[in-house]
């Protein structure tokens, strides 16, 4: 990029929003995704579509690669700009536009958080219900590009399933509106869902129309603790069987218990090989009827304690737990690998097995948690230094057969990080040659020119 290209960059979004020095660049050239880095040329923050549409424009006549990006809280390094280029940073596109609890739906900008679309909505008594880990931090526009998951997935779903309609803008900088407001739409080809998940690769969201859910009226939380995580997996099976459908499922292996308990001191029982947190909302009563139908379900499992919170408060302490799994993991190293990988609900505990065998194999030090209610765990790797290259690559290694293992178990190499530049390498053996080259063929059709977010999806 030479200057008279940031030169137009500047007059497009202004001097105050532009970042051109290596100080001001040096925090946009990672995510929350570690050993991903690259510095970009430059930075932008858009204060509106016609900005947005303005950069890619110039982007595209210049053949500059450009990455979109929010809060860059993913773990997928989705947002790091592996060819250097621009980073069109859409943070100062912030407001909430409306919310009609009429119609059950927010109309927002792409860079408003999670927390401050919950916040709003529960003012109106409405639930905004995908919850990821990085909820007070993650965007909303960076949610709906990795389709994010989040703690409440079993009953509620994800992402993809509150995105009504979208404004995007193509590479090109034209402008384009998919879905709107209704719940029944079937005109066309069903492009907001294609652009969920699209990880920035084919369009740059400025506006979603989100559906919202009446609030519960009331929320209920247990905890049971089991000798093994097989004994954890029946538990999960009975509670499905009987016909429940938890709020929360969660589960934390014994490292991962000890380590929550050495980090946050809850009062942990740290003897116990598995934790499975369990939790549901709904009507005043019912939650309640729920919750001790699960306790049975546990006990019959073989549970070793069982405990359900009488107060908000102890609650919200047992959701803690959960909460702060990898930050209390991150203390026992310097380098933090999270990973995603889905299975099954009924091979987990087989799951969990092979991860355990695999750290095994490789020498490296693997402690499991992760959605319990649909399959979804999260291998973590701590490793003393991220100098130590010959523990990174035991790591690497891990990683490869844990994802082999979920594919050959039936399961994905991701069910809710995303892709990104971590997964890319993997993902030809889960979709296969005919499925890439279509992915392939999409990403032409949107991005003639492939400026966007090019290393990842479709590249």
């Amino acid at each position: 990029m030479d200057k008279a290209l940031l030169k137009e960059l500047r007059a497009i979004v202004g001097p105050d929003h532009l970042r051109e020095t290596p100080g001001d660049l040096a925090p946009y050239s990672r995510d929350a995704t570690p050993l991903f880095f690259r510095q970009p040329e430059a930075v932008v923050f858009p204060a509106d579509t016609e900005e947005v549409a303005a950069v890619l424009r110039l982007a595209t006549r210049h053949g500059v690669p450009v990455v979109p990006r929010g809060a860059g809280s993913n773990l997928c390094a989705a947002t790091v700009a592996l060819h250097g280029g621009i980073v069109l940073s859409l943070t100062r596109l912030d407001r909430i536009l409306e919310l009609s609890p009429s119609e059950l739906l927010a109309r927002v900008q792409p860079g408003v958080t999670s927390n401050a679309l919950g916040d709003a909505a529960a003012d109106e008594d409405l639930l905004w219900a995908p919850d990821p880990g990085s909820r007070s931090v993650a965007t909303v526009g960076g949610m709906i590009a990795t389709c994010a998951g989040g703690l409440r997935g079993l009953k509620y779903g994800v992402t993809r399933n509150y995105v009504l309609g979208l404004e995007a803008v193509l590479p090109t900088g034209e402008v384009i509106r998919t879905g709107g407001r209704l719940s029944k739409d079937v005109a066309g080809y069903d492009l907001t869902r294609l652009l969920t998940g699209s990880e920035g690769t084919l369009a740059v969201i400025t506006e979603a129309t989100v559906a919202l859910r009446p609030a519960p009226a009331e929320t209920g939380t247990g905890v049971a603790y089991f000798p093994t995580l097989a004994d954890a997996g029946r538990a999960v099976a009975s509670i499905i069987a009987a016909g429940l459908l938890p709020a929360t499922l969660e589960f934390l292996d014994n490292a991962c218990i000890r380590a929550v308990e050495d980090f946050a001191g809850l009062g942990l029982r740290t003897d116990a090989g598995a934790l499975l947190l369990f939790g549901d909302d709904g009507d005043t009563g019912t939650t309640q009827q729920a919750l001790a139908r699960m306790s049975d379900a546990c006990a019959a499992s073989g549970a070793l304690d069982i405990t359900t919170a009488a107060q908000i408060a102890q609650a919200e302490a047992l959701l803690t737990a959960r909460r702060c799994t990898l930050p209390a993991l991150s203390r026992l190293g310097s380098l933090t690998i999270l990973e995603d990988a889905t299975v099954p609900r009924p091979r987990i505990a087989e799951m969990v097995e092979r991860i355990d065998s695999i750290a095994r194999r490789h020498d490296v030090r693997i402690a499991t948690f992760g959605h319990a209610g649909d399959g979804n765990l999260h291998p973590t790797c701590v490793l003393d230094s991220p100098e130590d290259k010959a523990a990174v690559a035991r790591a690497e290694h891990a990683f490869q057969d844990i994802f082999s293992a979920a594919i050959e178990l039936g399961g994905t190499i991701t069910g809710e990080h995303g892709v990104g530049a971590a997964k890319l390498p993997y993902l030809a053996q889960q979709l296969g040659t005919a499925q890439m080259s279509l992915l392939r063929r999409l990403k032409t059709a949107f991005d003639p020119a492939g400026i966007l977010n090019p290393g990842k999806l479709g590249s």
